[in-house]
């Protein structure tokens, strides 16, 4: 896949748009910022952000065991019992911990589990010398968690379409603001968009408008 340039008002929203377009996540494009987005003055003169987003290409090693015996060693490290499940070797790479009483590794609202996969993915880039878009999951915990945002979407998607009002969302990582998004791109009668800085990011789903 080749690369394809994006504009949107900031840059944020650029690469928000670009996953939804490619039906990527953030970590599986190289981001180039051609053009930061200038709001301008009362509204007129405004820029928007343009960026060139580039597919990531796999490396040729035999990442799967790579990252599978990353994973093994951090188990092991921090005490916990788990086996390692390769869900699917195509990229992104999907993995999935099972055993019993893992929820010392999901945390609070999946913090932890966030935290484990951005440090797996750092180790592998650190060995591969590329940055490698992988997915880790703990007992299904993000599965059960996206269908379940999913159908969120889509109850809240319908309040907002009967009141013809917005509704604001509790604030998200990226991965779950992305399935929102995903969920309701083509949905006739609402559009949504993000709000927010660094943690407090929560989506916002509105009326369509036309």
């Amino acid at each position: 896949m080749e690369s394809i340039e994006i504009t949107a008002a900031t840059v944020e929203q650029a690469i928000e748009k670009a996953e939804a377009q490619l039906g990527l996540s953030r970590d599986q494009f190289k981001v180039e910022v051609i053009r930061e987005g200038k709001p301008g003055i009362l509204g007129v003169g405004g820029k928007g952000a343009l960026i060139r987003v580039t597919p990531i290409t796999p490396p040729e090693r035999d990442v799967v065991q790579v990252v599978t015996e990353i994973l093994d060693t951090l188990l092991r490290l921090l005490g916990v019992a788990g086996k390692v499940e390769v869900l699917s070797d195509e990229i992104p790479l999907a993995l999935d911990i099972k055993g019993d009483d893992l929820g010392i590794l999901i945390g609070r609202r999946g913090q932890t589990l966030v935290a484990l996969e951005y440090v797996t993915k750092l180790i592998v880039a650190g060995q591969l010398k590329t940055w490698l878009p992988l997915n880790v999951d703990v007992a299904g915990y993000k599965k059960r968690r996206y269908d379940s945002l999913q159908k969120l979407a889509l109850y809240l998607a319908e309040q907002v379409k009967s009141k013809r009002s917005a509704i604001t969302m509790e604030p998200m990582p990226a991965d779950e603001r992305r399935i929102i998004h995903l969920t309701l791109a083509d949905n006739p009668d609402v559009t949504t968009q993000s709000i927010g800085e660094g943690e407090n990011r929560k989506v916002v789903i509105l009326p369509r408008q036309g």
